[in-house]
């Protein structure tokens, strides 16, 4: 039942280029039919797209959408602030920790399964927390709905491989892209517009019809995918949720000076059980946290570019409204408005880099959009005293020009560098790079603003800017690295 990493790294690239054979018409010569059908009709695409993209709006809306009411949700719940907070951190941990479980039971029990099992969770826990009566209550129901948002994200991508053709693989990408950046940059202002007319209950009470919706759509026509018949491994799964919810915990207390001795200790627990799950893993055929996959070199690369490209934008993102609050006096409304272009440039490029991805060479792309994102994010840390809007503006669109461009190459990698049957583990595999370079990002921010204390928020803004200029440097030279290596 075991075998070598390295032999299974070898099956792995093997895989991957019997599939890019099979796609270009040059395998061994075995009959179509043979072959997994190459996406879906076009009808039935459109359908299917339509049923993940409602799914996927919604759990990306609600990993942010209850910031803006948590001051009220305290007060009426009777709660200290600062314990209301976790209701935005137990959904967080709660993703994270249940990615790749999830991905293991989509290799398993197919895609199409645990995609509607967490749709179905979500909208149930949903429910949950529109009627919580008290705190504890609310918090049980976000850590369920963060779950059943784990089996959505876990398997989104997956699901767009066997929608779309092989030749349309970056466009299908390229779409869920531009849901995921109109949904967060969404986010605040649905948030505020159902504020405005009802109670946060609502909040929790529009996913019901959407969900519902989108459960029936997506029942009706997604594909059903090949199972992969391996037993879930439960051992991996709990070594899994500890590695990455002891990291997730002690990333988010780093901000808090009073708290960093207990953040660093259970940093350093994630580390130790983590060096335990890999090891681990090594040992198994198909492990469920894919290191086997970390040994074809494109997808290795993809994973760092995503790591470092999503710790700068999460960076930047968290230090520019301090910049514009703080350091320029804006009131919070203009900062909400100035940090829109970011996001309408990254929904902007999503369909277009996705074109751009099935013709031309994802690592080129990705290196060229990190470039543009490294210099629109080095232009902001050069403003001057005291800059126009449109100086402001200019740069934050090119910030998203340039990470609209890199994000659905560096996917399409991701998710294409993976044999077919390891599509779930591939596209857990993405959405835990995501939440991992974001959540390092804000600790990055968090530990600069920490260190910098009287010295201005200039000062930090300025050192944390340049500090994700950095990481999309990193980022940008990890991804021209894969030209030549599939990707």
């Amino acid at each position: 039942m075991t075998e070598t990493a390295g032999s299974s790294g070898r099956r792995a690239i093997r895989g991957a280029e019997e599939e890019a054979q099979a796609a270009s018409g040059l395998g061994d010569g075995s009959p179509a039919a043979a072959r997994p059908a190459d996406g879906l009709p076009p009808r039935e695409r459109l359908l299917a797209m339509a049923a993940v993209s409602l799914a996927m709006t919604m759990a990306v809306l609600d990993g942010a959408i209850v910031n803006v009411a948590l001051p009220v949700m305290a007060k009426d719940l009777a709660v200290d602030p600062a314990a209301a907070i976790f209701v935005v951190n137990g959904y967080q941990i709660a993703v994270t920790a249940a990615l790749l479980p999830f991905a293991s039971l989509g290799d398993i029990l197919g895609y199409k399964r645990v995609y509607l099992a967490g749709l179905a969770a979500f909208v149930a826990a949903s429910l949950a927390c529109a009627f919580a009566p008290s705190l504890g209550f609310l918090i049980a129901g976000r850590l369920a709905q963060g779950l059943g948002a784990a089996g959505v994200m876990s398997v989104n991508i997956a699901l767009v491989r066997f929608i779309y053709p092989h030749r349309m693989i970056g466009r299908g990408v390229g779409n869920v892209a531009l849901v995921v950046a109109v949904a967060s940059a969404a986010g605040p202002t649905v948030a505020a517009a159902i504020l405005s007319v009802a109670s946060w209950p609502w909040l929790f009470l529009v996913n019901l019809p959407v969900g519902g919706l989108a459960f029936l759509v997506a029942s009706r026509t997604l594909p059903t995918t090949p199972r992969s018949g391996a037993r879930f491994d439960a051992l991996s799964a709990v070594l899994n949720a500890l590695t990455f919810g002891l990291l997730i915990v002690g990333v988010d207390r780093l901000g808090d000076a009073d708290g960093r001795a207990i953040a660093f200790a259970e940093i350093a627990g994630a580390v130790a059980v983590g060096a335990v799950f890999v090891l681990y893993q090594l040992r198994l055929r198909a492990p469920l946290l894919p290191v086997d996959l970390l040994r074809i070199p494109a997808f290795a690369l993809s994973m760092a570019t995503s790591i470092a490209s999503f710790a700068a934008q999460m960076s930047a993102y968290i230090a520019l409204p301090f910049y514009f609050q703080d350091v320029l006096h804006l009131s919070g409304t203009q900062t909400g408005f100035l940090m829109t272009p970011w996001p309408i440039a990254i929904a902007a490029m999503a369909p277009v880099a996705g074109r751009l991805a099935d013709r031309y060479p994802p690592g080129l792309l990705g290196g060229i959009g990190l470039a543009l994102m490294a210099s629109g994010i080095a232009a902001m840390a050069l403003l001057p005293a005291h800059p126009a809007t449109l100086d402001i503006v200019w740069r934050l669109t090119l910030s998203g020009l340039g990470f609209g461009l890199f994000q659905t190459p560096n996917n399409k990698v991701i998710i294409t560098s993976a044999p077919r049957e390891r599509s779930g583990g591939a596209s857990g595999m993405q959405s835990t790079a995501r939440l991992t370079g974001q959540s390092l990002g804000a600790a990055m921010v968090a530990v600069i603003f920490g260190m910098t204390q009287g010295a201005g928020p200039e000062r930090a803004v300025s050192l944390a800017l340049w500090s994700a200029v950095a990481l999309a440097v990193f980022g940008g030279c990890a991804s021209v690295l894969r030209r030549g290596r599939a990707g």
